[in-house]
């Protein structure tokens, strides 16, 4: 797992640490692991030259002091500098020749440059003076961020489309949130974790799951489990306008490993689901959890949908866990909300739905565009308004309980290919699976975006991925993530 710790934590555990080093000791640790990151990317890329962008903090003392190793070792190094820098490095980079300079020209000379303008403390948004250092970083130079690419909101929260763009960030100890969250995951290219000794003791303030996590959280059954004691999952989902939605849902419900599947819906989706998923039983009653909404249309007067909504309301107005997708979020209204405060509920949006959910029980107009560009705070905004955990489904997926200050999880396995129809309706009935076993909504959320992630790219590696083969991958995919 992957843990992202807040500026105040780290700062906090740097200075109980360097209590007890010598003076200089922990700078000293970067560089050398920063040092030796720029060397291997400088041989990989067949560069020869390194331009570092110092700023006036920590991170430009690290960058600076870089540069002084690099040139040691026989590459050519200059520093664009601000006016005040940290004196030992600026030594350490005379004595080794680096060459000094404030112009901004010589950072077009760059095969690799060292960001070291801002730290993790800094506010987003580049300064006037650092402005003109990154617009004449070359496209073709790889830049290398130390600690976080400068300009970027070091709390993940909004991305500086001026600030830099890395191809890498090297940061020291522990992840921080601008590398783990949207939308400023993006701006820090691959990330690199140089242990340096420091251990913060905080609470984090993102997870991340890793494959190696799964085999520890999936719900396996023992010998002594029947298909009951495993969950039993209901699912209203599909209509006469969207009948694929119930085949894809019940067959990742089943596929994820759910003891059984009782599916309510109109005739024609009905008729899908019995040949397509014979295990599954038909119509209401006692279930472990419920999936309410895949395909799901409110307004539709055809055969069988009254019926099929009522069921809806019902698992809406009862005790047991419920994920709210698609058409079944049209039910979230105050009543609602206010009705099922105290019980889990898992709502998963994408940012468009995310946005009309924030107009009717905000108050006030929100577009797409501002929920995909501040997505952790409109999730939390959702999540604080309707106490439910919310899933914020894209590129990288957000799964925010309710609670101010509570840990997010951030997951980024899917291969762009899964942004394709039907698949929001795989994931939930993963992620119905794994409520319906007993696993809280946050956890059941971030484990049920992994594992749909890792089967759209089990299902045709590196290639177009229909959600039926999602759906039918999963239970190969679960079974390789156990073996690990």
């Amino acid at each position: 797992m992957i843990e992202g710790y807040g500026a105040e934590a780290v700062y906090a555990a740097e200075a109980a640490l360097m209590e007890v080093l010598e003076d200089g000791e922990l700078m000293a640790r970067a560089v050398e692991g920063l040092a030796a990151v720029a060397d291997a990317r400088l041989s990989e890329t067949g560069g020869t030259s390194v331009v570092a962008l110092v700023g006036p903090g920590n991170n430009g003392a690290d960058a600076l002091y870089a540069a002084a190793r690099l040139a040691e070792a026989g590459w050519s190094a200059v520093a664009v500098h601000h006016e005040t820098v940290h004196e030992g490095a600026r030594a350490a980079a005379e004595a080794a020749g680096v060459v000094l300079t404030t112009d901004a020209a010589a950072v077009g000379e760059a095969d690799l440059v060292l960001d070291g303008v801002l730290g993790i403390g800094a506010r987003p948004g580049l300064p006037e003076w650092a402005a003109a250092w990154v617009e004449a970083v070359p496209d073709s130079a790889y830049v290398l961020a130390v600690d976080l690419p400068s300009g970027q909101d070091p709390a993940g929260g909004v991305l500086d489309a001026d600030g830099v763009m890395a191809d890498e960030t090297v940061t020291f100890s522990v992840a921080k949130p601008v590398h783990l969250l949207p939308p400023t995951e993006q701006a820090c290219g691959v990330l690199t974790v140089v242990d340096i000794g420091v251990e913060v003791e905080a609470e984090p303030v993102v997870r991340r799951l890793d494959h190696d996590d799964v085999a520890a959280l999936w719900p396996v059954p023992g010998a002594g489990d029947d298909k009951y004691s495993r969950g039993v999952l209901g699912v209203v989902a599909g209509g006469e306008s969207y009948t694929g939605a119930a085949v894809l849902c019940v067959t990742a419900a089943v596929g994820a490993g759910v003891g059984m599947v009782r599916y309510v819906g109109t005739p024609a989706p009905t008729g899908l689901v019995r040949a397509a998923v014979p295990e599954a039983t038909h119509g209401a009653g006692r279930v472990q959890a419920w999936v309410v909404g895949p395909g799901l249309d409110t307004q539709s007067r055809a055969v069988g949908s009254k019926a099929q909504l009522d069921v809806a309301r019902d698992a809406l107005g009862g005790e047991e866990p419920v994920v709210l997708d698609a058409g079944g979020l049209d039910l979230l209204d105050e009543g609602v909300v206010r009705r099922r405060r105290e019980r889990v509920t898992l709502l998963t949006p994408h940012a468009g739905e995310c946005a009309r959910l924030l107009t009717r029980l905000g108050g006030s107009e929100m577009s797409r565009a501002e929920v995909e560009g501040a997505p952790l705070r409109s999730a939390r905004r959702l999540a604080a308004l309707t106490g439910a955990t919310v899933l914020l489904k894209g590129a990288t997926t957000l799964v925010v309980p309710p609670g101010e200050g509570a840990t997010v999880w951030s997951q980024a396995d899917a291969p762009p290919w899964l942004a394709t129809a039907g698949a929001g309706d795989v994931l939930a009935g993963v992620l119905g699976a794994l409520l319906a076993a007993g696993l809280p909504a946050d956890e059941a959320g971030a484990l049920g975006a992994l594992v749909h992630g890792v089967a759209a790219d089990r299902a045709n590696p590196g290639g177009p991925v229909r959600a039926l083969a999602v759906a039918h991958a999963l239970p190969a995919t679960v079974a390789g993530l156990l073996r690990r």
